[in-house]
């Protein structure tokens, strides 16, 4: 009968002894134990755990809604306001995007157009409503004599989005994501103090106004960030939907007289 013990065995005689403190058996190199003599023994093993001392008390977690609102707050320009949202850290989305979309257009236009969250395009060029949504916009507006930049005093717009930052595959932004940079688009739209915000989509009236149903707010005057706002359809749903044109073709009608009306 093979008297070797089996490996269970083995493992059990070695925890045994690792327990009473043999944490070494054979060295690699031969020891001169005469030359140990009159030294200190290394303190031995005892198999125990030494206390550890407790972990620093780290305070509660920034929240991200009032560090916005505070960065917001302090911009004293769309310089300022640009450079906050650049330093802002608290938003997942910036690490997945390649560029802030801050604006485009006139800062002194009339109107100030929002739509929802920059696309590929935009977070490649760093612009909003490029692409063939920006191109269809900018058609639209062209419709009712307005542009980006238009030569004409009282003709040009001024173009932003309610997040600066690309979601990953274009999905809809989440609730505490507006929640989070909501403070942003509201100092945007005090500093650029527009007599018209367009609301373009649902995202954008869910940031302004609280509510959603693009198709039953569009065209009806309300109010958003202080200012008289009219929801539309975003022009990425009127390529999707070639049908609803005819109800933005009356919202952009709506928008013209209005202006007009404000010029008497």
């Amino acid at each position: 009968m093979d008297s070797q013990p089996d490996f269970h065995a083995a493992k059990a005689l070695l925890e045994w002894q690792l327990e009473l403190g043999a944490t070494e058996a054979i060295g690699d190199a031969p020891v001169n134990r005469y030359e140990l003599a009159g030294r200190e023994p290394a303190p031995r093993a005892t198999g125990r755990l030494e206390p550890r001392a407790s972990p620093p008390v780290i305070g509660k977690a920034e929240d991200p809604v009032a560090a916005a609102r505070a960065a917001a707050e302090a911009a004293g320009d769309l310089a300022a306001l640009r450079a906050a949202m650049a330093d802002f850290e608290h938003c997942e989305l910036k690490r997945g995007a390649r560029n802030l979309v801050f604006a485009d257009g006139d800062p002194a236009a009339r109107v100030m157009i929002l739509g929802e969250a920059p696309g590929r395009d935009e977070d490649r060029q760093g612009l909003p409503f490029v692409g063939r949504a920006g191109r269809l916009l900018d058609r639209m507006l062209e419709a009712i004599g307005l542009a980006r930049h238009a030569e004409a005093c009282g003709k040009s717009v001024y173009i932003s989005n309610v997040l600066p930052w690309r979601p990953p595959q274009n999905r809809d932004p989440k609730p505490e994501e507006i929640a989070m940079l909501l403070p942003f688009v509201e100092r945007h739209v005090t500093l650029v103090a527009p007599e018209i915000v367009v609301l373009m989509g649902n995202i954008s009236c869910q940031a302004g106004m609280g509510q959603r149903g693009i198709t039953r707010l569009r065209g009806h005057w309300a109010q958003a960030y202080g200012k008289p706002a009219l929801p539309m359809f975003h022009p990425a749903y009127l390529l999707r939907n070639p049908a609803a044109k005819r109800e933005a073709w009356a919202d952009l009608l709506e928008l013209q007289a209005r202006l007009r009306e404000n010029m008497k």
